[in-house]
């Protein structure tokens, strides 16, 4: 019985045994092969690319969010692995000479800190450090973020309808700009802020955000306000106000202030044969902002609607002058006969019948708004008591039915000129 009892026990124990192996190697052979099939972040990230425009948002959504745990993942165990290194007593008395330090990784095979190096110098200039082992971990540390990432993300809760925490993914994506693969994606990011404040009816925030995009890439721009200030500010000295201003700001002052006269004085047609500005970047900043302060009616739209104007024709006159060599606005007389219009209208006929012809030109025109920006640039004219080139500008959209609602608009406002009724922002 005893003898019976005793087998029993060993048969169940060693079924256990069995049971308990098997469960074990199960489980490190699928560790194993979660690590062997692991696929870097970049490419979790391009995954979630490829659903998002496929529709499959929560798919895309996960992706996303796994791309940016896996890459903060592996920095911070590289960050480990540096610090690691930077706390042994030998490399301690090094100091902080990051060229003896990692000289001493590599000779000692600190194989983990070494390759930690190695990926920091592959993202940034090692000559960045200035020999400094304290500021290459500063730095690796920083590697953790993912911006790229956070846009993403951003954008599916944009699609959603949650602008509430798209905007939140934005900004997080623009103060993580550091480390965007393509340095000049922020200004991107700071065009979705723009525009999700716009939705949001944050007019105030709004504003600031299209300023800001000005006052970083606008060289035109910043340089004649700065001209403007020097010479308008109050706890100036004498002596400070007679110096000379800098070139860059003299000249940039010297332009907008030719510009503005051109405009008023000469008409649209002349002001777009005498300048040219091809600064596409800051083209919607501008845009946008003077479509808010003609609704608002405030003086300073009819400047950011003239840069807006003159950057959209000066691209499609590039364009144009890259297909026929021989264009010339002081050509096309046969135009002016045909349409019966106004000679200082001439030269915005000439630039619509040439669009015309050209498919790139009429979707250009669409993006930009093109017949939009003139009307409401006649409007900051008219404000500004500029009344001439106003009308000139609603007579050119009046005889452009492709423009629709800007074409109708401007046909009753050469009937009977008035001010655009303002609208109190909520």
């Amino acid at each position: 019985m005893r003898r019976e009892k005793g087998w029993l026990l060993f048969i169940i124990f060693s079924c256990i045994v069995f049971f308990v192996s098997v469960t074990v190697f199960a489980q490190s052979s699928a560790q194993l092969s979660v690590q062997q099939h692991r696929q870097p972040w970049w490419l979790t990230l391009e995954q979630g690319k490829l659903r998002f425009r496929n529709g499959d948002y929560g798919g895309a959504l996960i992706q996303f969010e796994d791309a940016r745990r896996t890459r903060r993942n592996m920095y911070e165990q590289m960050e480990r692995d540096f610090i690691h290194l930077l706390s042994q007593n030998d490399v301690r008395r090094l100091g902080d000479a990051l060229d003896r330090v990692e000289q001493y990784s590599r000779d000692r095979h600190h194989i983990a800190a070494t390759a930690a190096l190695d990926e920091l110098y592959y993202r940034v200039p090692k000559s960045s450090f200035n020999n400094s082992a304290a500021k290459a971990l500063e730095a690796l540390g920083l590697l953790k973020d993912y911006p790229e990432a956070e846009y993403w993300i951003g954008e599916v809760y944009r699609i959603e309808g949650e602008l509430r925490l798209a905007l939140i993914q934005y900004r997080r994506a623009y103060e993580m700009r550091a480390n965007l693969e393509d340095p000049g994606f922020s200004a991107s990011l700071q065009y979705k802020i723009g525009s999700v404040l716009l939705t949001r009816q944050e007019y105030t925030e709004m504003e600031k955000a299209y300023l800001a995009i000005i006052n970083e890439y606008d060289t035109l721009w910043i340089n004649s306000r700065e001209a403007e200030n020097t010479r308008t500010t109050a706890n100036r000295t004498d002596s400070e106000r007679t110096q000379p201003l800098p070139y860059a700001q003299a000249s940039a002052s010297f332009a907008t202030t030719a510009m503005r006269r051109i405009l008023v004085n000469d008409g649209i047609g002349r002001f777009l044969e005498l300048y040219r500005y091809n600064n596409t970047l800051v083209e919607n900043a501008h845009r946008q902002l003077g479509f808010f302060f003609v609704v608002t009616q405030r003086p300073s739209a009819q400047e950011h609607l003239m840069y807006a104007f003159l950057i959209q024709n000066t691209i499609i006159i590039e364009e144009i002058t890259r297909r026929q060599f021989d264009f010339s606005l002081s050509a096309g007389t046969e135009v002016h006969r045909r349409h019966h219009i106004e000679n200082s209208a001439r030269e915005l006929i000439l630039i619509s019948e040439e669009i015309k012809k050209y498919p790139n030109l009429q979707s250009y025109v669409n993006e930009v708004e093109y017949y939009k920006t003139a009307y409401y640039l006649a409007a900051s004219l008219f404000r500004n008591n500029n009344t001439p080139t106003a009308l000139t500008i609603w007579e050119f959209l009046a005889s452009q039915p492709q423009a629709g609602e800007w074409h109708s608009r401007s046909v009753q406002q050469l009937r009977s000129p008035r001010m655009e009724p303002r609208v109190d922002m909520p």
